[in-house]
């Protein structure tokens, strides 16, 4: 493949990716006018957040393995398809309920396309070129991140209350035909894997997606159905199953769903495993101090955005820088980075004290650019170190595990942190961050250290 056929390729992944996670981010600021809209209760709109998130982990595992099998391409468009055809229902939903299932399939269509994003670049990129991609990769998530909310916002703005909500899901429409046009015309067709062919392991997938699915469900039904949590016991029983199945699976001669030998591999392994903790804080940190913004320090949705957006863009920049760096430096980038993150925490949470005694809301602008410009030298850069062993006829599969950790690690975080948060807000939303951000730290703590171990085992070895 010449250069300028893997640059188109990257244009097709990319485009679709960021329209995926401007859905994500973009309906935070969509849930005050979907309430108002559609008479949606609390817990309605619980579900319009973690239902997406919900489906959009248990398919991917297996979304990544049938990619590897059937072609990567095949599934991508299969999954903007199903990922488009939802956000239309979504934007036409007439009532809550269906705008949940539409969520949930949403989920799904992204579930489906996200692992082979990453198959695709581990199989058509090679050392710096690959790192070079993640990079833009990253940026490309960095900058999603920051427009949504503000793009969001302005939808919002521009239309009532009950029509606005719903362009944030229809824009996804003719973004999701656009990619899918440009997807037929430049992705190549890959061919189906040798010696693998149509072995789907069926069993194991519905296992892992079963573990998945009753590991995350405790962290977003708790604070309602307290008995929820004995689903983490199930979630561990199926877990263990689906291990000894792979197990089982691969002595008698067929391939298994998860090549267990991936972790096997320092690299992969450690790199889940740190990602999976960053997330756990990472994800919550923008929705406590929106929640700072808005309620304790009495501002709109938008300037709550907008506080953000500075760092966020400074992360699109230093992850495209990343996938330079990434080739000299190795895995010191992403502990240099987490370092940066918690800095960037220590000065919000002394930001916080001080707009509660008078100061601009501005000044948390400041305080988080740390956070920001760390950002970027974590996410791409872990990418390609955890997945540089990787062989490319895993790399859909093994993207699947990694965004598979990620996924619990939100689950989980968004539950311990939020729930900690405002069990803490009647004593004031700064000494409430100061809690929430606390724990965050703790988890940035794990991930520190998981990252070191891997740096200084891995001396010498850091070439991509």
């Amino acid at each position: 493949m010449t250069p300028q056929e893997r640059k188109k390729v990257l244009v097709v992944l990319l485009s679709s990716l960021f329209t995926a996670l401007v859905a994500v981010s973009i309906i935070n600021v969509a849930l005050p006018s979907i309430q108002a809209g559609l008479g949606a209760t609390s817990t309605d709109l619980q579900w319009v957040l973690s239902g997406y998130s919900l489906t959009f982990g248990i398919v991917l595992v297996a979304a990544g393995r049938a990619g590897d099998l059937l072609g990567r391409e095949r599934l991508f468009i299969a999954g903007v398809a199903i990922f488009g055809l939802f956000s239309l229902i979504a934007a036409l939903a007439p009532n809550a309920i269906v705008l949940n299932i539409a969520r949930a399939f949403m989920g799904v269509g992204s579930g489906i396309m996200n692992p082979q994003t990453t198959g695709i670049i581990q199989q058509y990129y090679r050392g710096g070129d690959r790192a070079r991609a993640f990079g833009i990769f990253g940026a490309v998530v960095g900058f999603a991140v920051a427009i949504g909310p503000v793009f969001g916002g302005a939808i919002i703005g521009w239309f009532p209350v009950d029509v606005g909500w719903r362009w944030t899901m229809g824009i996804n429409v003719p973004l999701s035909l656009l990619s899918i046009v440009l997807a037929l015309m430049w992705l190549p067709k890959t061919p189906r894997s040798k010696g693998m062919k149509h072995d789907l392991d069926p069993i194991g997938a519905i296992l892992l997606g079963l573990a998945v699915l009753f590991t995350m469900l405790p962290f977003m039904l708790a604070d309602e159905h307290p008995g929820a949590w004995w689903f983490l016991l199930l979630g561990a029983i199926i877990g263990i199953s689906w291990f000894a199945w792979e197990q089982h699976y691969r002595m008698v001669g067929r391939s298994p769903m998860v090549n267990l030998s991936l972790f096997r591999f320092r690299s992969f392994t450690l790199g889940t495993a740190m990602i999976t903790v960053f997330f756990a804080g990472t994800t919550t940190i923008w929705v406590i101090i929106a929640q700072f913004v808005q309620e304790g320090a009495g501002q709109t949705a938008l300037i709550a955005g907008m506080v953000g957006l500075p760092a966020a863009i400074l992360s699109v920049y230093t992850s495209y820088v990343s996938g330079r760096l990434v080739m000299r430096y190795g895995r010191w980038l992403v502990v240099i980075g987490l370092v940066l993150n918690m800095i960037g925490l220590a000065l919000t949470v002394a930001a916080a004290f001080a707009i509660m005694n008078g100061a601009p809301v501005w000044l948390l602008t400041v305080s988080v650019l740390p956070i920001g410009f760390g950002a970027g030298w974590i996410t791409s850069p872990n990418q390609t170190l955890t997945l540089r062993e990787v062989p490319p006829n895993y790399g859909g599969t093994a993207g699947g595990i990694m965004q598979t950790g990620q996924r619990i690690g939100t689950a989980m975080g968004t539950a311990a942190v939020t729930a900690l948060f405002f069990s803490h807000v009647s004593a004031g939303y700064d000494v409430a961050l100061l809690w929430g951000f606390g724990l965050i730290m703790i988890f940035m703590t794990f991930a520190l250290i998981i990252a070191l171990y891997d740096a200084i085992r891995g001396r010498g070895e850091d070439s991509v």
